[in-house]
């Protein structure tokens, strides 16, 4: 949900109390799954799967 917002890994760290470190380590393998490797394309995907 944060992802879709255009949320930045230190605005999505704050919200679920974790550092923007371990937000990049989770979009990382997020992409990964989702078969795209940027932010955007890993945001378009989750709407398009109804994951947000």
């Amino acid at each position: 949900m944060h992802l879709a917002a255009g949320g930045t890994n230190w605005e999505i760290g704050e919200a679920l109390f974790i550092s923007p470190k371990t937000v990049s380590v989770h979009m990382s393998n997020l992409m990964s799954k989702l078969g795209v490797t940027n932010r955007n394309a890993a945001a378009v995907r989750a709407r398009g799967l109804g994951l947000t």
